[in-house]
């Protein structure tokens, strides 16, 4: 088998079928498999990609278990040379996973490679651009939204200026769509650090990666569309802040001295009763 396509699936019943097609159309000349790991979903996602796709593994969780976990139980039934993880909201154009992973096989120094993101229409999905590692000053403004107010802040964090277009070297890319070599996970023994539960274990492969010695490229030698979040659309602010903070605090813990670390475990607090009084404030609920 030449690629193993894993994805963690939450309650995405409406889009998951668009993506597994796509999966289809993205390998021409390569052998593929595609498992599908569902996190404790409400809706039919499970029946419906059993009934319409049946060549597709599936994982079924009765709660979530994490991103990071359940890709790595994708991983435990994967038998590809190369492993692509990819999100149910993510579609990829035809014939073009052939492409990366001939990529892959002529850069023998690479982990992990991103490849370019776009909306719908073909423009550059600036959210989905890669970021550098991130320091402790950045994550405290983020805990407490100040970017809101002052944007231009998190220029360096976000790599301002980035180029699309040209194939680079760098610190982190998008967790979302990241083809990694089996050479590498296996060194690991695992593709995500299972001590994450969601954010930043992309950060953290990405920084394994370059400790053992390969690179993390970027290149536009394919693009993918990125619908983005969907499933966080079903997700409270106070959710996503509890999460964010959470997986913020053990990275740093795992990179970074106790001094950092601390600065973050008494951030964490005020950010997180900051997103529940928005919560009231806007009166959403948590749904799914």
């Amino acid at each position: 088998m030449n690629l193993s396509v894993i994805t963690v699936t939450w309650n995405a019943e409406e889009i998951i079928g668009r993506q597994i097609r796509s999966v289809s159309s993205g390998c021409k000349n390569i052998t593929c498999e595609e498992i599908v790991v569902d996190n404790g979903s409400r809706d039919r996602t499970v029946e419906y990609i059993k009934k319409e796709f049946p060549a597709v593994k599936v994982i079924a969780n009765s709660d979530n278990a994490g991103f990071g976990r359940a890709n790595n139980q994708g991983l435990e039934i994967a038998s590809g040379e190369y492993l692509l993880f990819l999100n149910p909201d993510m579609k990829v154009t035809e014939g073009s996973l052939d492409r990366l992973v001939e990529w892959m096989r002529s850069h023998p120094d690479v982990g992990i490679v991103g490849p370019k993101l776009t909306d719908e229409s073909g423009n550059f999905n600036t959210e989905a651009a890669p970021r550098r590692f991130p320091k402790l000053w950045e994550q405290i403004l983020m805990i407490f939204k100040i970017p809101h107010f002052f944007p231009w802040i998190l220029n360096r964090y976000l790599m301002k200026g980035f180029d699309p277009e040209r194939e680079q070297e760098v610190d982190t890319v998008r967790g979302a769509f990241m083809l990694m070599r089996l050479e590498m996970v296996d060194k690991l023994g695992w593709a995500w650090d299972p001590r994450y539960f969601f954010w930043f274990e992309d950060v953290d492969i990405c920084r394994e990666a370059k400790r053992l010695g390969y690179k993390v490229m970027y290149s536009p030698v394919i693009s993918g569309v990125d619908y983005v979040g969907q499933s966080f659309k079903k997700r409270t602010t106070l959710w996503k802040q509890k999460q964010f903070t959470a997986g913020m605090l053990k990275y740093f813990q795992k990179w970074e001295p106790w001094w950092k670390w601390m600065w973050i475990y008494a951030a964490r607090p005020a950010g997180i009763f900051l997103a529940w009084l928005n919560d009231k404030i806007t009166g959403r609920e948590i749904r799914g």
